[in-house]
């Protein structure tokens, strides 16, 4: 069987998305690759064996196009609420807290962050199948 090991983005400034990273997430560098051209950063914590990758592209200037195509990172949580206010104490701007309800059960209770390249994380509350 195939096992998720990582998922990659594409990021311009390697210091600036590291610290949003390690401040929003607690995500630390694991391993930096440098190659002639690009370097791959791959980032994780003891949560869980699954990585994120940033991939900075030497000598490019230009923000990245995320296109309409790229739909987002997803993290749990164990208080919601808590990690939004600590967030937002951070001065890391989350969105607004939304609840989902299906048949009348709550579904999932989550808000969505931008990382410094535009890429949306929704955070949620560990509950149903978001554990």
């Amino acid at each position: 069987m195939a096992k998720m090991i990582h998922s990659m983005i594409r990021v311009l400034d390697e210091a600036r998305s590291v610290e949003f990273y390690e401040r929003a997430f607690g995500l630390s560098v694991a391993d930096r690759v440098d190659f002639e051209t690009f370097t791959l950063i791959y980032m994780s914590n003891a949560e869980t064996g699954f990585e994120l990758e940033l991939t900075v592209n030497k000598g490019r200037t230009a923000p990245y196009d995320l296109g309409n195509a790229y739909g987002h990172l997803a993290v749990s949580v164990e208080e919601v609420a808590v990690e939004r206010e600590r967030l937002s104490t951070l001065g890391l701007n989350p969105g607004e807290l939304v609840e989902l309800n299906r048949d009348g059960k709550l579904f999932g209770l989550f808000f969505f962050i931008s990382d410094p390249d535009g890429y949306k994380i929704e955070v949620l509350q560990r509950h149903g199948r978001f554990l």
